[in-house]
């Protein structure tokens, strides 16, 4: 596909998809989790729709499991048997889906997928009924089913956990002790050494006099709880947000008139995710790619922190004109992947009262982006012979030396402010050659097989 074959007209491009985004709720703000629903992007049970059917009813392409892998480079690993074998992945999530595990099923016979190891759903905190009539539990159902599905795309050998919790993570406080509690229960159960979590709130809804006292008490744990995980060489990562450089108050609707990260992303002791378009052919092959920012609706988190100082790995490694941007303080995101809706879009297989299915449903944004990295994570720790764990330091490393080229892709083009959308007025950021705070580092690309530079991310 030529990237302009893509863009086709602006007009129809607008038609065919600016009225199928219907985002978790009535209104265009996403609060957690970060994933964004194609409302009237469905399809029947069966095998998935193709690239060439996505290209011709929707002026968009859908891309498959094996063409994402194609376009990140991971054939070589997963070929060679770098499947995640004998990893897992560990997913938090709110209620989770009541169908996960036939959905999986089905998801892996559309696309001529193994069925993992394992799946395990664990809900140490308990449960509550499954109301299909529930935005918000369906919202979350669509989440956990993209979580699942997409991080065993990436490492159909690794075994999966899905811990849930009854209580919704939304904005500001409310839930984020619960996750916290998961968090633990993980690690003290000794569950697996990597982490996905794409669900964040805006930072200012955890330190601000609005948040109450129980905001800062609820960023110490985490952060305790991420220095463990490091300690315990456990990679986490984090999804950035799809609000660009705008972010929601507590009432998840109003945005801060000002640049704003979300947390857990902006973390110092977690990997963050930010958003991109990736332009590939039917093939799989890689492009193009920019900063993700789709008008009227959406774009990838990234900025700078408002709580945290600038960690050690980037002060060591990122320029001086960099260092006068963020002024002292931790930037974001670390890295990026595909999170587009209007150009690009991925197909989760749902079920579950209220999806709408049993079938094929289009979704989007930065919750595609940590459970992939997991996904590779897995695959990378495999072929490590040992867990990686937390690869920040050693993602900063090679990019200070001018080597990231050699596990991933610098992106140099696009801005993530939030543009066309009422109430948000923040200016964005720039993509730049090297790190910004609009891609980070880039993009994954590990075609072949890696040998010299795994030992830069190994603790």
């Amino acid at each position: 596909m030529e990237h302009t074959s893509t863009l086709r007209s602006g007009i129809v491009r607008v038609a065919a998809l600016a009225t199928l985004l219907c985002t978790l709720g009535s209104s265009q703000v996403s609060a957690a989790p970060h994933v964004r629903i194609l409302d009237d992007v469905r399809a029947q049970p069966g095998a998935p729709p193709t690239y060439a059917f996505c290209e011709t009813n929707y002026s968009a392409a859908c891309y498959s499991p094996q063409q994402m892998r194609t376009a990140y480079g991971l054939n070589g690993l997963i070929d060679a048997g770098m499947v995640g074998k004998g990893e897992t992945i560990i997913i938090i999530d709110s209620y989770g889906s009541p169908t996960i595990a036939d959905d999986l099923k089905a998801f892996d016979a559309g696309y001529g997928l193994p069925d993992p190891p394992s799946l395990t759903v664990l809900a140490p905190l308990g449960t509550v009924p499954w109301d299909g009539s529930n935005n918000d539990q369906v919202g979350w159902g669509f989440e956990a089913t993209l979580d699942v599905e997409w991080a065993h795309a990436m490492a159909p050998g690794a075994d999966i956990v899905l811990l849930t919790s009854p209580v919704s993570e939304t904005e500001g406080v409310q839930g984020m002790p619960e996750f916290l509690a998961l968090l633990h229960y993980a690690l003290d159960h000794h569950l697996g050494k990597i982490i996905s979590q794409s669900w964040g709130a805006t930072e200012n809804t955890l330190f601000l006099d609005t948040a109450g006292p129980g905001g800062p008490q609820v960023i110490a744990g985490f952060e305790a709880f991420y220095r463990r995980a490091a300690q315990e060489h456990v990679t986490v990562f984090a999804s950035a947000g799809d609000n660009g450089s705008s972010n929601v108050e507590t009432d998840g609707a109003t945005y801060y008139p000002f640049p704003t990260v979300g947390y857990p992303a902006s973390s110092p002791f977690v990997t963050a995710i930010g958003g991109t378009t990736l332009y590939a052919d039917a093939k799989g092959k890689y492009q193009s790619e920019t900063v993700w920012n789709d008008p009227g609706c959406c774009a990838g988190g990234g900025g700078i922190s408002q709580i945290f100082r600038e960690p050690g790995y980037q002060y060591a490694s990122l320029p001086e004109s960099v260092q006068s941007q963020l002024g002292g303080m931790r930037g974001l995101p670390d890295v990026s992947y595909q999170a587009d809706c209007y150009y690009t879009f991925i197909w989760v297989y749902v079920s579950f009262s209220g999806s709408g299915g049993p079938g094929w449903a289009g979704i989007c944004g930065t919750s595609e982006g940590s459970p992939q990295w997991a996904g590779i994570a897995a695959d990378l720790n495999q072929f490590a012979g040992r867990p990686l764990g937390f690869l920040n330091p050693g993602i900063y490393a090679l990019g200070g030396f001018h080597r990231f080229g050699e596990i991933g892709r610098d992106i140099t083009v696009g801005n993530n402010a939030l543009l066309d959308v009422p109430g948000a007025v923040a200016p964005g950021y720039s993509a730049t050659p090297g790190w910004d705070l609009a891609s980070g580092w880039g993009t994954p690309n590990v075609a072949g097989l890696p040998f010299e530079w795994i030992d830069w991310l190994r603790n």
